[in-house]
């Protein structure tokens, strides 16, 4: 019998209108406080976006409150079971998008978005004609894993998305569109805004990767890599069957699945490298971020002006010689 870890990790969503959003967020900070949850949500008019850690009796307790309440009864929460949080602290914020696009003319998931698909009914369309799969998330988080063909936007940012899909049309036009992200959030807009720029058929996958992931039918077939999330974990697992490893270290370009931010404030660019080379590149993703005066590996390491200098040239010279 499988053994039940002690904490869960709750990811859940709902576009439902609140009305004063800014004072829900607050009541509902001291709400998860009470319950000593960790986490982060997302309060706004059009509804509610989180991802909370806590004991079983603490989700449990969460759940339990928030389908109590009329404007949350239909709400789907995905769990995933962990030994200890998955946050550092609690927050909940106000905001006035739930995931932003920041469209002149905003989609309302409730009148305008793509066709539901669940796992078994997205895995048999990715593998039809004419169909092209999007990603709908930042990019790395597709470099981290993904679904097996699918496009890569070249985005930092989900914002960025509408402008990228504009600029290459092209590849879209005519063609059967399914787009997925991590837990459905971001393709119910992206979706919707699609179908208003005049793609026929889209489609999203329901409820998202995670969802996919632990469906007993596909069990994360076609996936590849892992799949980032925003909390203490970095990644989950998703594929049952196979694991195939599609990260590559920013430095050497070999297998890797270690995410590290650069040590460069002003950067602070997520770069996928082996504890090794985050210490031999000063866990810097460039040469200029390296040499920046702030950089935070420096500090937290403390050396000295003459080791920075060595370890800088160290670099420098093995480049030079490649």
């Amino acid at each position: 019998m499988k053994e039940t870890k002690p904490y869960r990790v709750l990811l859940y969503y709902m576009y439902v209108p609140i009305e004063n959003p800014e004072e829900f967020a607050a009541e509902h900070l001291e709400f998860c406080k009470e319950l000593e949850l960790k986490g982060r949500i997302l309060v706004a008019a059009e509804g509610i976006n989180g991802t909370v850690s806590g004991t079983v009796e603490q989700t449990n307790q969460y759940m339990e409150t928030m389908k109590s309440d009329a404007r949350f009864a239909d709400m789907v929460f995905k769990i995933d079971e962990a030994d200890e949080h998955a946050f550092k602290k609690m927050r909940v914020r106000h905001r006035p998008e739930l995931v932003t696009l920041r469209l002149e003319d905003d989609v309302n998931p409730l009148e305008t978005t793509g066709n539901y698909l669940s796992p078994k009914q997205f895995f048999e369309a990715m593998q039809q004609e004419d169909t092209v799969v999007i990603d709908a998330r930042n990019d790395y988080e597709y470099d981290l894993g993904h679904f097996r063909g699918a496009v890569r936007p070249d985005i930092r940012n989900f914002r960025e998305l509408p402008e990228w899909i504009r600029e290459n049309k092209e590849i879209f036009e005519d063609k059967k569109v399914l787009t997925y992200c991590t837990g459905g959030i971001r393709c119910e807009k992206f979706s919707g805004w699609l179908l208003q720029e005049g793609f026929k058929d889209v489609s999203q996958l329901h409820g998202g990767i995670v969802t996919y992931g632990k469906d007993p039918e596909v069990q994360g077939e076609l996936w590849d890599g892992q799949c980032y999330v925003f909390d203490e974990r970095i990644s989950v697992p998703v594929n049952q069957k196979e694991h195939v490893v599609v990260g590559k270290d920013h430095f050497t370009g070999e297998p890797c699945e270690r995410y590290v931010n650069c040590a460069n404030p002003e950067c602070n660019r997520k770069i996928l490298c082996s504890e090794e080379n985050e210490h031999k590149y000063l866990r810097s993703c460039s040469h200029e971020c390296r040499v920046n005066p702030r950089n935070r590996y420096v500090t937290e390491h403390g050396l000295t002006e003459e080791e920075f200098a060595l370890r800088v040239q160290q670099v420098e010279n093995e480049h030079v010689t490649q």
